[in-house]
């Protein structure tokens, strides 16, 4: 099938991937949109004639206009990491909800099959009681507007129900899961400033030999997804359109679950078997309160696993890559990549 789809966000950690794999699987055109593309310098040095980059802001009219043209438009594009919830809200906010509004609106004009990536916060302030999420029956709770820390949810929620609002607007909507791979997030001081995300935070520690900050204690838990499985998603996806069409799908694998304390335990006794040390030679643990670590304003969702009966019924898809098998996946690119960056710096 001849297509033409519009990855924005494609410099990203996800839209790198899927990049890669729609080159490899498809024979589709593909217009990447992104204001940076360090991940994939030596996809653009080739010069593959089907991809054509633009280094743009979706935020500029003209660009979302030009993106609306293409058969498929796939929005990536977001201010996703908990110390910019805290710290500029206002941009998260037009980041998470403005911007993906206009962008449906075009779509809703041209025709286009607009699927949104949303994510999983939605589900909002859980407890550690709270059971598995369903995309259409699980309620949505958030926690003050002086918690800064739900302005990513909250204008997530409210894109996704503009979204569904449009008339005639052919949308599907992902929920991801904490999907892990190479090339997540970055390593502060290096390649990027403040705090990413878990699995960087994490290898970026493991990485430095400094120690893990368990945020109030690492009790939260999570499930992980492995960014190969998050990729064959996509591709259920594209081939089940009109079974997909007015739906959001979480996106995980419930089998990866646990607490972050596990997690920092796991990652650091598999770094150890990469470095072929004695665990006892890595940096301790190291525990500090959620405002503490993060600000003022900073609260969290205590459990967050995913129902995935739809994704299954619908497209035929179940995650299968088990967490140890990413995670170190992930942590021996982390560690190859970063020990080099850090000696040519």
């Amino acid at each position: 099938m001849d297509c033409t789809i519009a990855l924005v966000g494609a410099g990203g950690f996800v839209g790198s991937h899927l990049l890669w794999a729609l080159l490899e699987r498809t024979p589709w055109k593909i217009l990447a949109v992104d204001l940076d593309f360090h991940r994939l310098q030596n996809l653009r040095s080739q010069k593959d004639s089907r991809v054509e980059f633009l280094l743009a802001d979706i935020a500029e009219p003209q660009i979302i206009q030009m993106v609306s043209q293409c058969e498929i438009v796939v929005n990536l594009a977001a201010i996703c990491t908990p110390s910019r919830y805290m710290s500029e809200a206002l941009a998260v906010i037009e980041s998470n909800f403005s911007h993906p509004a206009a962008l449906a609106d075009a779509c809703a004009k041209t025709g286009s099959w607009l699927v949104y990536f949303s994510t999983s916060e939605v589900y909002g302030k859980t407890t550690l009681a709270t059971e598995v999420l369903d995309e259409d029956a699980s309620d949505f709770i958030q926690g003050s507007v002086k918690a800064s820390r739900w302005s990513y949810a909250v204008a997530k929620q409210l894109s996704e129900r503009y979204i569904a609002a449009i008339p005639n607007l052919k949308y599907s909507v992902v929920r991801p899961f904490n999907f892990i791979g190479p090339w997540m997030d970055f390593m502060p001081g290096v390649d990027g400033d403040g705090i990413p995300r878990v699995l960087a935070n994490f290898s970026s520690a493991l990485v430095q030999n400094e120690p893990m900050v368990l945020v109030n204690g690492g009790e939260a838990r999570r499930s992980f997804t492995s960014i190969h499985d998050a990729v064959d998603f996509m591709f259920c996806l594209f081939e089940n359109r009109e079974k997909a069409y007015g739906e959001a799908f979480n996106v995980g694998n419930a089998k990866n679950e646990l607490s972050i304390r596990e997690l920092a335990v796991l990652m650091r006794r598999i770094y150890a078997r990469i470095l072929s040390v004695p665990e006892e030679k890595l940096s301790p643990f190291k525990e500090l309160s959620g405002e503490a670590y993060y600000g003022e304003g900073y609260e969290d969702s205590l459990r967050r696993i995913p129902s995935v009966k739809k994704s299954k019924s619908l497209l035929g898809f179940e995650a299968k890559i088990p967490l140890e098998e990413a995670l170190e996946e992930s942590l021996r690119w982390f560690h190859a990549h970063y020990t080099s960056e850090c000696k040519r710096s």
